[in-house]
């Protein structure tokens, strides 16, 4: 019972650690709304403005910036959960992988969103987190990143819309090309870490291997026709030598036949 108190007590700090960093970031959020709401201040000129150079400090600072309440509410919950999960499930990544989602989409949408207009919102980094914890999933294949994918999908497929150019996006000013880029980028992060398994993820994998038997070998399909009837015949040489080999032991003097005649 104590051991089982103590792995509880782990677990109760393993998960209160990963819910703080991003429970200070979005209360950071909550933050600069209220100055900016209270001071009157109009801080969307900090965001991304495309291919203008004023417009690359909203690399740093766009995330930081919302246009109003409902926006800003709409992305703090997916964060909050999203931030935890990636911390709490994939420590060894969990840091690059945030780093990574929020200033190459940042850049990326500096690069190619819409010109003429202010790209505010922690919306694209929401994204990149739920793509990359959807697609750990596919490119890792352990039960773990499985299930998450599956929850991810469960609660977040509705944000699929949000990836489009449809007239309700466009009506509502919606950056739906920054969702989409930071789509992409949580794809490429999964794909670049995917090899950077957990502790846990690697006993998986290794007793997988161990257990699995194949009727087949395997890389029976990666050979090319000739490459097979090559080794069918080289396995049939090989039988015929150890036939013969077996024959020789046997009957030493069947080679040929050694004359006993006496006469000249």
């Amino acid at each position: 019972l104590s051991i089982k108190n103590i792995q509880l007590k782990e677990e109760h700090i393993n998960f209160r650690d990963s819910f703080l960093p991003p429970f200070y970031f979005t209360i950071s959020l909550w933050l600069i709304h209220l100055f900016q709401t209270w001071s009157e201040m109009d801080l969307g000129y900090w965001g991304i403005y495309p291919r203008e150079s004023i417009g690359m400090r909203g690399i740093l600072f766009a995330p930081l910036l919302h246009g109003d309440w409902s926006h800003l509410a709409s992305n703090s919950l997916p964060f909050l959960v999203l931030g935890t999960m990636i911390i709490y499930f994939y420590p060894r990544v969990a840091l690059r992988v945030s780093l990574i989602i929020y200033f190459l989409s940042g850049i990326l949408v500096w690069l190619f969103a819409r010109s003429g207009v202010f790209h505010i919102g922690l919306s694209y980094v929401v994204y990149g987190l739920v793509a990359f914890v959807f697609w750990t999933g596919v490119f890792r294949r352990s039960i773990r990143s499985i299930v998450l994918a599956l929850l991810v999908t469960t609660f977040y497929s509705g944000m699929i819309s949000g990836i489009l150019p449809t007239t309700e996006v466009l009506q509502k000013n919606i950056s739906w090309e920054s969702h989409l880029i930071g789509g992409f980028v949580g794809i490429f992060v999964a794909y670049f870490f995917k090899e950077e398994m957990e502790e846990d993820e690697k006993e998986e994998h290794h007793y997988a291997d161990e257990e699995q038997n194949f009727y087949f070998e395997r890389d029976v399909f990666d050979k090319t026709l000739e490459q097979r009837h090559l080794e069918q015949l080289e396995q049939e040489r090989l039988r015929q030598l150890e036939t013969e080999e077996r024959r020789q032991q046997h009957f030493p003097y069947s080679n040929g036949w050694f004359s006993n005649d006496t006469f000249s």
